[in-house]
């Protein structure tokens, strides 16, 4: 697994050893950062259930601001803290081991009470790091066990916690066969689109009312209608 393009192309990603972490495929990775490129620079970004970090890396590699890394596994931690150090991207990031439940009902608390991730890899001294919401751009991509629905309502809860822009763009990654697609989404989420990638569907929302996104934007070779 490497970075696809950017400042860091071609840099190795190491994924949490384990069966907890499903990494993002790069044909996937490439279609979602094809379809919102033009959102990418200088946005504040939130990789939620991060896993490797592979998703938030690629971001800061095409001209994100900043990104914040959150999940509560600690090889997923350890993961994406070496991951970070080799793209040399920690000045720009934060990686927080906390639960995403907790994370997303208050993210002031987890980003300013939470310990340190992972011990720094030699002559990489801690980052200063300045406070991150809101977010522009949320990279969600929780395990397929957990129901769409309980994703929506911690997206829901971000947006609650004024730790959304009005405009905020959400990308969610889910298994094509989750039943959970089907379902209206809640009241305070504009749908966008679904894009499928094989057995993978991208689903896009925002929580403001114009649309950003048109079916030029999406663009991204091997794209498929999701059904």
């Amino acid at each position: 697994m490497r970075v696809i393009a950017g400042t860091a192309r071609g840099r190795p990603l190491k994924a949490p050893r384990g069966q907890a972490t499903r990494p993002t495929s790069d044909r996937v990775r490439e279609a979602l950062f094809s379809s919102i490129a033009a959102h990418v620079p200088g946005a504040t970004v939130l990789d939620l259930f991060a896993g490797s970090g592979a998703l938030g890396i690629e971001a800061l590699s095409r001209g994100a601001g900043f990104a914040v890394f959150v999940d509560d596994d600690q090889r997923a931690v350890r993961a994406i803290t070496e991951n970070l150090a080799v793209a040399r991207m920690r000045a720009r990031s934060r990686v927080v081991r906390v639960s995403a439940i907790r994370f997303c009902a208050d993210p002031g608390a987890a980003l300013g009470g939470a310990p340190a991730a992972a011990k720094p890899p030699a002559n990489h001294p801690p980052a200063h790091h300045p406070p991150a919401p809101p977010f522009d751009i949320v990279l969600c991509d929780p395990p397929y066990a957990l129901a769409l629905s309980c994703a929506l309502s911690l997206l829901e809860d971000l947006g609650r916690a004024a730790a959304l822009r009005p405009h905020a763009l959400v990308v969610i990654e889910r298994d094509r066969r989750d039943i959970g697609l089907a379902e209206p989404m809640p009241a305070s989420f504009e749908h966008l689109r679904d894009r499928r990638y094989g057995d993978t569907v991208l689903r896009y929302a925002r929580l403001a009312q114009e649309p950003v996104l048109t079916d030029h934007d999406a663009g991204a070779a091997g794209e498929e209608p999701a059904e």
